[in-house]
């Protein structure tokens, strides 16, 4: 089970305390998304969190700083989301050498092709980076075939051709695309993304799937948590913990 959460939302000094319950409440990674004025592959909650991460002034050197005292306290595997430009403008190599140094195990980029990634595949492979790729329900099972040799962590199987928040739409076509691509993806876990809000959700395509990422609704439920002026830190975090912990049991359990 990964979760994603964007870097700096819903603001710069929450995110970290904020990963650490979703480390604490059983995630098996985490991916940081990187905050970008353009995010083309995400709905309107992940759009949201990125604008107000960029009203507050977030740069990629704030993302980097927060893996690096995430790291600090765990060993859970940390990805980096996000797109191209950025790291471009940053720099490439310096890009690859900053993360693994702040404990980055690897990077999802939409927006890169595979075969676009020669552009940043050797800078990351170099650095012992993974690189993540997507397939979606219209790839060919050549072309699925192709990222499996290509990819270097797990195949992130978008769930609808459409953008991240969206609904999950007929499940037993997804459930076909994903039985395909099982039988294609033979060097990498595959995981399953975009619509899944639930454990039930999950448990439609546990027996196609090595697991499951969940985005949107953590971002939707971050958001309401930290707009309600009634409640604490400590129970924002509880909050939070518990809905993690559904998502992986199916039912909430309780931290002893």
């Amino acid at each position: 089970m990964g979760l994603f959460l964007t870097s700096g939302f819903p603001d710069f000094e929450s995110t970290l305390p904020i990963l650490q319950e979703i480390d604490r409440s059983g995630a098996d990674f985490i991916e940081l998304g990187m905050p970008f004025s353009d995010p083309l592959a995400e709905g309107l909650p992940i759009q949201r969190s990125s604008e107000r991460a960029l009203r507050q002034g977030i740069r990629l050197e704030d993302t980097l700083a927060t893996a690096r005292a995430f790291r600090e306290s765990s060993d859970t595997p940390l990805l980096l989301m996000g797109y191209i430009n950025p790291i471009h403008r940053f720099g490439i190599p310096r890009f690859c050498r900053e993360a693994a140094d702040a404990g980055i195990d690897g990077l999802i980029l939409p927006d890169l092709p595979p075969e676009e990634a020669g552009l940043i595949r050797d800078e990351a492979e170099d650095a012992g980076l993974s690189m993540v790729y997507l397939i979606a329900p219209n790839t060919s099972d050549e072309r699925i075939e192709y990222i499996d040799g290509l990819s270097s962590g797990f195949i992130y199987a978008v769930s609808v051709t459409g953008l991240t928040g969206s609904g999950l739409g007929t499940v037993d076509r997804i459930a076909k695309y994903l039985k395909r691509a099982r039988k294609l993806v033979t060097r990498n876990p595959l995981l399953v993304g975009i619509g899944i809000k639930t454990h039930a959700d999950w448990m439609q395509f546990a027996e196609h799937t090595d697991g499951f990422i969940v985005g949107s609704a953590l971002i939707d439920l971050v958001e309401h948590l930290w707009s309600d002026p009634e409640l604490t830190a400590v129970e924002r975090l509880e909050h939070l913990g518990r809905f993690v912990r559904a998502l992986r049991h199916g039912e909430v359990v309780e931290q002893s």
